[in-house]
């Protein structure tokens, strides 16, 4: 009897995520996700002014798109508050319809960012700035939940101390079933049979009753509906990047896996196309709902897609049941993963002593701009800026130049050393002796680099100053780049100095 070929003998290999181990974490964690994903999406809805049926199903649309277009693979997707910021103005003015078309071309703009390498961007990005999103997105989950504590029964404080109990002691006996899940479950069944009124899911807006429905914004298709548009479509694209990308990268460092950012960044922009062809308000990637998911074991797409998932269950299906969870619950734990991203680290004061002045200053800015703006991507650019302009002021004072005087006395020698750019060049033209040196002068560069054109300008007015003497001015030592970035510009930058 004939042996079959090695190649159909073997059975082909089943995917990792298919596992009964690993497919009952992802469910759980997904399933924590989508509960979490409720008051969330609710809440985000109010803040841009439309119907919360609107932001629940811009959840469930942007968390089941990503997870088979996304680049990150355990990351969650869906409707944010950083985003309804955005286009709450939008809203406002023009009504949800012109909303939704922003959306979609917010979307066009970030799958097009994305074709292009936007996300190589990413590199530049020190590391804190990093540290302080980190820190200032846990000052923000946290304060986001304090509104849910005010003004509210006793008992709630009461509920709230009890999940916060079984999270922070429940996963020392066991991570079968995680910890989250058990507090919503525990403390929604004591509600219900003890009959304590407290502020629940219900109480925070109508939760949908149906499907969503694909469909095409109803605007003129005008150019005076693009002017419209445009400019809230351009700021969510870029908000919604950088905070999507931020989290791809604070994922990465938690899991030590790498991300394939520039799918992430054009898979944001086709999640929020489909949101917004289903009506939905668009979103990015969720930090908050993010490490719950990763904090619950979760690894794979699969929670993810069935955070999506279940959460149109839950809402649709299970609408009554998920009403009756207290807020208290949910709050409980956004709290402790408000406290698991904060980097406590970074503030020690052993930590904070062997730190660098500029580096603790950038992290202080980052968070400060964050939380008093309540934008993670204004305080990033602002960290960011503020790390260049120390960075600038830290190299600039990096240039030495020294001179040397020849024995008979009829050349000197300046010796440049260090990196020359805009903030270390300009203060060069002033550290040559004019009057003083003798008919010939050489500036030696073979220690030094020039980086850009106000380099090349500076060392054009030393030029004119010598030659306005009579001195003999020769420039020797530029490693190949340097030669030709000043052979391209050398005289044609209209020095005056």
């Amino acid at each position: 009897m004939m042996s079959l070929p090695a190649v159909l003998r073997s059975r082909p290999r089943r995917p990792e995520w298919l596992s009964p181990r690993i497919l009952r974490i992802e469910a759980l964690a997904g399933l924590v996700v989508a509960l979490a994903l409720i008051p969330e999406a609710v809440s985000f809805s109010i803040i841009a002014g439309v119907d919360p049926r609107i932001g629940l199903f811009a959840s469930f649309t942007m968390a089941v798109t990503i997870a088979v277009t996304g680049g990150r693979p355990a990351m969650i997707s869906a409707a944010t508050g950083a985003i309804a910021l955005v286009l709450a103005p939008l809203a406002r003015e023009h009504g949800v319809e012109y909303l939704v078309a922003a959306v979609v071309l917010g979307g066009l703009l970030q799958a097009l960012l994305g074709a292009v390498g936007v996300a190589r961007l990413m590199r530049f990005l020190p590391r804190s700035v990093m540290v302080g999103f980190v820190n200032a997105l846990a000052i923000l989950i946290f304060t986001a939940q304090l509104p849910y504590l005010a003004d509210v029964p006793w008992s709630v404080y009461a509920l709230l101390a009890a999940g916060l109990v079984i999270m922070v002691v429940l996963p020392r006996l066991t991570t079968a079933i995680p910890a989250p899940l058990v507090a919503i479950v525990v403390l929604t069944a004591f509600t219900v049979a003890a009959g304590v009124t407290v502020p629940t899911v219900g109480d925070q807006g109508e939760l949908p009753s149906s499907l969503p429905v694909l469909g095409i914004p109803s605007v003129p298709l005008t150019v005076e509906t693009l002017t419209i548009i445009a400019p809230f479509s351009i700021a969510m694209a870029l908000v919604g990047l950088m905070e999507s990308l931020m989290t791809a990268k604070l994922v990465d460092g938690i899991t030590d896996t790498h991300s394939n950012k520039t799918r992430e960044s054009w898979g944001q922009g086709v999640a929020n196309i489909v949101t917004g062809f289903f009506g939905g308000m668009g979103g990015c990637a969720m930090i908050g709902q993010t490490m719950i998911n990763v904090k619950s074991g979760a690894r794979t797409r699969l929670s993810t897609f069935l955070a999506g998932v279940f959460l149109l269950i839950l809402v649709v299906a299970l609408g009554p049941v998920v009403a009756l969870i207290p807020m208290a619950a949910l709050v409980g734990v956004m709290i402790m993963v408000a406290v698991g991203t904060f980097d406590w680290h970074s503030i020690r004061l052993t930590t904070l002593r062997k730190m660098p002045k500029s580096e603790t200053t950038v992290m202080v800015a980052t968070v400060a701009v964050t939380v008093f703006t309540h934008n993670l991507a204004i305080g990033v650019v602002v960290g960011v800026l503020v790390a260049l302009v120390l960075f600038a002021h830290r190299v600039a004072h990096l240039v030495s130049v020294d001179s040397v005087l020849d024995p008979d006395g009829s050349t000197k020698i300046y010796r440049v050393t260090g990196q020359l750019f805009f903030a270390s060049s300009n203060d060069l033209v002033f550290q040559f002796d004019y009057a003083g040196d003798p008919a010939n002068v050489v500036i030696d560069l073979s220690e030094a680099h020039i980086w850009d054109a106000s380099t090349v300008a500076s060392l054009d007015a030393i030029t004119k100053k010598y030659e306005e003497r009579g001195t003999t001015l020769t420039i020797t030592g530029m490693n190949e780049s340097s030669e030709q970035r000043h052979a391209a510009l050398a005289g044609s930058l209209g020095a005056d100095h």
